[in-house]
């Protein structure tokens, strides 16, 4: 019976052998397109970077990212009854680089600051193009009500600690969050995965586990980023969103967490800006909560 099969699997295995063949392709070089990140929070003022998207297999610099910034763009921004027209502004980086941003003008006579329950239209005109794009920021939502953590058991690391949060979800589905931490005042970032809608908990008070946000730009330690520390200081900042900006992060994040993944599904990042541009104008509502972790 063994010598059956094995003369059955032979002419399978020849045959796979047969069918291999080399492939040489040339990636296709795509027109750039602009990219847009563009946020309104509650009590700030509009802040709009745009850049030019670069090609996949791009060998990136600092002075290539440097040079991608968009310049001379104009960029209005309305809450309904007033259209404010940004200013563009330069940062410093250092090294002969630099970054280029938009927001208001402080010594406008109508200029405004993000507000709950307001609808925002971004207009930005570029190159002879026209993008637009929407959001609001929205009035009430969830609430983070307490910060709490455990420790970790059966882990070789015995300083490490489980974040909790405990919410609040109002009645009526359509519910969207971000989340980004700070700890030990190292800047505010988002989780790999910082997006939750309501759909589970409709209605419910609730305690979700946090992840320590992470700075992509930099090598992210992936054995850690779900933990917190003995000794930490940790700063939560909560975003009630809108469908447009929870749709963008949920495709971006998954689309990130499957890049060299051979199994996952293509996926492509909904945007909320029109006319093919990338990127997304997010209103954010926005509130704080502190837990400092005994050593």
């Amino acid at each position: 019976m063994t010598i059956k099969r094995s003369w059955v699997l032979l002419p399978l295995i020849v045959l796979g052998l047969s069918c291999e063949k080399t492939i040489q392709f040339t990636p296709e070089q795509s027109d750039p397109k602009l990219v847009v990140d563009a946020t309104i929070e509650e009590r700030s003022f509009p802040v709009i970077y745009l850049t030019s998207s670069l090609n996949y297999f791009s060998k990136i610099d600092p002075a290539q990212l440097a040079g991608s910034f968009v310049r001379g763009a104009q960029i209005t921004i309305s809450n309904g009854s007033v259209t404010e027209l940004l200013k563009e502004y330069e940062q410093d980086l250092g090294g002969g680089y630099s970054i280029v941003y938009y927001t208001v003008d402080s010594s406008s006579p109508t200029v405004f600051r993000g507000k709950q329950g307001v609808s925002y239209t971004m207009v930005v005109r570029n190159a002879d193009k026209e993008y637009s794009a929407t959001t609001m920021i929205p009035d009430g939502g969830r609430t983070i009500d307490a910060l709490t953590y455990e420790r970790t058991v059966n882990e070789e690391d015995t300083t490490r600690v489980i974040l909790y949060g405990r919410f609040t979800d109002p009645a009526g589905f359509g519910n969207y969050t971000r989340y980004y931490t700070n700890t030990n005042e190292d800047g505010y970032f988002p989780a790999l995965a910082s997006v939750y809608d309501d759909q589970l908990i409709d209605g419910k008070k609730f305690r979700l586990p946090l992840d320590k946000g992470v700075d992509r730009n930099s090598d992210i330690d992936f054995d850690d980023v779900s933990f917190f520390h003995l000794g930490d200081t940790v700063n939560v900042k909560f975003c009630n969103i809108d469908r447009g900006v929870y749709d963008f992060w949920r495709t971006m994040e998954f689309s990130y967490s499957s890049i060299g993944n051979p199994f996952s599904s293509p996926t492509k990042v909904i945007s909320n800006i029109s006319n093919g541009a990338l990127g997304c104008f997010a209103g954010y509502s926005v509130s704080y909560a502190s837990i400092r972790i005994p050593e």
